[in-house]
């Protein structure tokens, strides 16, 4: 049986009342911050700086946004807290979904339904 597709939270940098949440730069200083979880992370004196695969920001259309996938919650609960609760707190709209698998949406998947 398949595993099913992790559940990713979109974090929208805009708040409840539509107003954009400042400062612009908000999406890639949360993810900076949380760089140290997950998978792939390298440690050490010749490490650099890359995003996490569990909270990476990203854009959608002119929108900042950050994207928080479950599975952080597995391996560090307090860290996924602390993103769920930075968007509580600053009243930014957060959005559920689905990973889907790389072949949705493609013919050879249509043609196993």
């Amino acid at each position: 049986m398949a595993e099913s597709a992790p559940t990713e939270y979109f974090i929208q940098g805009i708040t409840s009342n539509g107003k954009k949440f400042r400062p612009s730069d908000w999406s890639e200083r949360l993810a900076g911050v949380m760089s140290m979880f997950g998978p792939g992370v390298r440690k050490g004196p010749n490490a650099y700086m890359q995003y996490s695969l569990y909270v990476r920001p990203t854009m959608l259309d002119d929108l900042k946004c950050v994207i928080l996938d479950s599975r952080l919650r597995d391996i560090e609960p307090m860290a996924f807290d602390f993103v769920m609760n930075f968007a509580k707190d600053n009243d930014l709209l957060v959005t559920e979904a689905c990973e889907l698998p790389p072949e949705h949406g493609t013919q050879q998947a249509l043609k196993a339904k």
